[in-house]
């Protein structure tokens, strides 16, 4: 459906846009290969293999070269010397990243320290992460979660060999992260079985997908309705609605003077204590809290594989595994 508008618009479209390509194309870009009017460069990328893609260009027009997908120019660089000036030397230049729909609903518009733009509120937030998110005496306090979840999964592990069973070590490794992301930062841990985990894993992993799929409003602004009648805009802001009913949750159950003691100092209990006391240069908003957590529990989904996969060798006695995970 979305191609067939495409092509029916194209022509129209054309009529309109060619100025105005002409004009673009007139900017001192690095060289690059030539597109098609509208649609820029779309049609010879390779997202398979886009490392491939890009190293036969920069065979072809040297070690900084441009694309354009859509109305967005894009510079692509491939060299150490060029990394290094980007990401380093004019590092306040180019660290802000672009704003994509699915990054900027799911953040709250930008409020958390992944996908904000840098300016004065981005340092404050990271400063309230790495004092009192990140620090080494908190990472260290949570060490005995992660522990007892390994524990908990390798026991699972032996039941199965006991009783014959086919064990997915993808599964339990997905389970295991989640069930380390929600103790460390919500101060709960659910059954996996349980409704709750299955309704947070598959929140949580749509998520994912919106984030990093492709919107053709980013690339084409003025095409924004394709993305409403091909239904992924509903199916964002229906992911997101759902996963700020749980942040309320939690929020609200991090607020009851009676909440369980496995809440009192998880990251949501720290951040709710920091902007109760108004410690921080900046006043904490209950966005700015969920933009916080959305954000973290991603980053504790990754760095927890590498702990896993580490202690899982050394609690098997010195057992060399070779699994194969798909995530």
């Amino acid at each position: 459906m979305m191609l067939f508008l495409l092509f029916v618009a194209f022509p129209i479209l054309l009529i309109f846009l060619l100025p105005k390509a002409k004009r673009i194309g007139k900017n001192n870009l690095p060289p690059g290969p030539k597109g098609l009017p509208f649609i820029g460069n779309f049609h010879q990328f390779d997202s398979l293999a886009p490392h491939i893609y890009f190293w036969k260009l920069s065979k072809k027009y040297g070690k900084i070269f441009s694309l354009k997908f859509g109305s967005t120019p894009i510079i692509v660089i491939s060299s150490a010397k060029l990394a290094k000036e980007v990401l380093k030397t004019q590092d306040l230049a180019f660290c802000s990243r672009a704003s994509h729909l699915g990054q900027q609903k799911l953040s709250y518009n930008g409020r958390d320290i992944v996908f904000a733009p840098y300016n004065d509120s981005w340092r404050e937030m990271r400063k309230i992460c790495v004092l009192h998110l990140f620090s080494q005496k908190k990472v260290q306090s949570s060490s005995l979660i992660r522990e007892d979840e390994v524990s908990r999964m390798i026991k699972k592990i032996s039941q199965h060999v006991v009783t014959s069973q086919i064990t997915n070590l993808s599964n339990l490794m997905i389970l295991l992260s989640s069930s380390i992301i929600f103790k460390v930062a919500f101060g709960i841990r659910y059954d996996e079985e349980s409704h709750e985990s299955r309704r947070f894993y598959f929140l949580f992993e749509e998520a994912a997908t919106m984030m990093t799929s492709f919107f053709v409003s980013d690339f084409f602004p003025s095409l924004n309705w394709i993305d409403k009648l091909t239904g992924l805009t509903n199916r964002l802001d229906k992911n997101f609605k759902e996963l700020d009913e749980i942040y309320e949750e939690l929020i609200k159950q991090h607020l009851n003077p009676n909440r369980p003691k496995s809440m009192e100092g998880d990251i949501l209990d720290v951040l709710l204590q920091l902007k109760k006391e108004k410690s921080t240069p900046i006043d904490l908003t209950l966005e700015d809290i969920k933009a916080i957590v959305m954000v973290i529990s991603y980053v504790l989904k990754l760095s927890n594989i590498h702990f896993i996969l580490y202690n899982t060798e050394l609690i098997l006695n010195g057992a060399t595994w070779i699994i194969q995970i798909t995530i």
